[in-house]
């Protein structure tokens, strides 16, 4: 145990409050905390003080917890998948052009510092980290000062398109019990690692690329080792279409049916519910069997948005008390950006600004997400509770005229005025610098593996295409 960290006279804090079981906003008090959790919320601290942080233009947070993201790819996208998507595969990106463009085994360590750095930029203390095996994963997650949920993914087949307009699955002659078999040894050895900010989560990859057996074996898995499984669901329409044509149901009852639409299951998205304007299929009730359910639903709202997509509503599933977290699924990893989204999302297609409020989005991004993990000792600013928090700078000028803080740093500000994120009590950002990576020199190799996977991509395309000619530079005209 070291001697307490505390942040005199905060001007505002966003605490617990027990008795009404939700945050409140406190004004001008002392918060300390040690690598052993919070010692104090409120009042003024009498006790030793090892380092005094003035609190005075500091706004002080619960650590953001993070339930979907892939850090060791998404990172590398940016400006290739901005405005990309499939016109005959109804606008999603996920078959003809993310197959085409990923980093190399060089490449996804620079990746993964670079996402792990812009979530403790942006406020995140806790993240699901859903990637395929590689080396040396876990020494990055531990490096990183996160505490990271390991999560390997795997799957029965692999998707891809030779027209554009309809899409094939590669089915493996195990059935992906071999991978399988080794991602479960990471999830065994992130839950036997030295290092207790590491966790692990079973993650059979998406519901339509893999079988049955698969998904039933990996919940009876997962079950085994008292932890949480993640699928990908309802997140495509080509998803929605492929698997109510192999078995005439949609893919929330599919997951009923194989009696793994239960509590302990996250759904990676679950947009897609047969009430959904998209789909048009009448013939279900999704939202109630989910509603039923116990199920939780990661909502990662970004990267659906760049194709003109979003779920119906977020604000509908959190008052029917569906258990809901967010995730950064996609570049940037930034979860204030998220909530911001969310929120408008939520607005815009119930035509309502009343659907989803602040306050509903930033449970769901603190509380919501750590009631979805079964992680009880996060999310919240207690005595008793992990050290894991973030200050943002009230004086900042994206947060001024200042009347609502949470408000101001949430629709403005967002992780322009974090200046400082702790997890059990470490700083892995002081003063708006990095104490973990350094993110200069990740960006220079993540720039070069995205050099490599341009030049690869004609290679790989069925069109022959360039990375030019499939998402060209804007303005960069030929003759330049």
């Amino acid at each position: 145990m070291t001697s307490p960290t505390v942040i005199r006279n905060a001007a505002y804090i966003i605490a617990w409050d027990a008795d009404a079981d939700g945050h409140t906003l406190l004004q001008n008090q002392d918060l300390a905390f040690d690598d052993t959790g919070i010692l104090q919320v409120g009042g003024t601290w009498e006790g030793p003080v090892a380092e005094e942080i003035d609190g005075s233009k500091r706004l002080v947070s619960p650590g953001l917890v993070n339930i979907h993201s892939h850090p060791s790819s998404e990172a590398m996208n940016k400006g290739m998948l901005d405005e990309l998507g499939s016109p005959g595969l109804r606008m999603s990106s996920l078959y003809e052009f993310m197959p085409l463009f990923r980093p190399d085994a060089q490449g996804t360590p620079f990746a993964t510092r670079v996402a792990y750095s812009e979530l403790a930029l942006s406020g995140v203390t806790t993240v699901v980290d859903l990637s395929v095996p590689y080396e040396n994963w876990l020494d990055l997650a531990e490096q990183s000062g996160l505490r990271v949920v390991i999560a390997p993914m795997y799957r029965s087949a692999r998707w891809f398109t030779k027209t554009g307009h309809s899409v094939e699955y590669e089915w493996a002659e195990d059935d992906g019990r071999g991978v399988m078999d080794e991602a479960l040894k990471v999830v065994d050895e992130a839950i036997a690692h030295p290092c207790d900010r590491l966790s692990g989560m079973v993650a059979p990859a998406q519901i339509d690329t893999c079988s049955a057996e698969l998904i039933r074996n990996s919940f009876a898995e997962a079950q085994s080792r008292g932890v949480k499984m993640q699928i990908h669901a309802a997140q495509s329409m080509v998803e929605f279409n492929e698997i109510t044509s192999r078995h005439g149901r949609t893919p929330i009852e599919w997951l009923d049916d194989l009696g793994v639409l239960t509590d302990g299951v996250i759904i990676g998205h679950g947009i897609f519910l047969n009430d959904h304007p998209w789909t048009a299929w009448p013939g279900a009730e999704d939202f109630d069997t989910l509603k039923s359910s116990g199920a939780a639903v990661a909502h990662c709202p970004t990267v659906f948005q760049r194709r003109g997509v979003t779920m119906n509503t977020f604000g509908r599933y959190l008052r029917n008390g569906i258990p809901m977290g967010i995730g950064t699924d996609t570049y940037p990893h930034n979860m204030l950006e998220e909530i911001r989204h969310a929120l408008i999302n939520s607005r815009i297609i119930s035509q309502n600004p009343y659907d989803l409020r602040t306050t509903s989005a930033f449970d769901a991004a603190t509380t919501g997400g750590a009631s979805v993990l079964g992680m009880d000792d996060i999310g919240k600013l207690a005595p008793g509770m992990k050290a894991d928090l973030f200050l943002a700078d009230i004086s900042h000028r994206a947060m001024r005229p200042l009347r609502d803080p949470l408000a101001s740093l949430i629709y403005v500000a967002g992780e322009r005025a974090v200046t400082d994120t702790f997890v059990d009590g470490k700083a892995l950002v002081r003063d708006g610098v990095l104490t973990t990576f350094d993110l200069d020199e990740a960006l220079d190799g993540l720039e070069a593996a995205q050099a490599r996977a341009a030049e690869a991509f004609q290679t790989l395309d069925f069109r022959n295409r360039t990375h030019d000619e499939a998402a060209p530079i804007n303005y960069l005209r030929g003759d330049s």
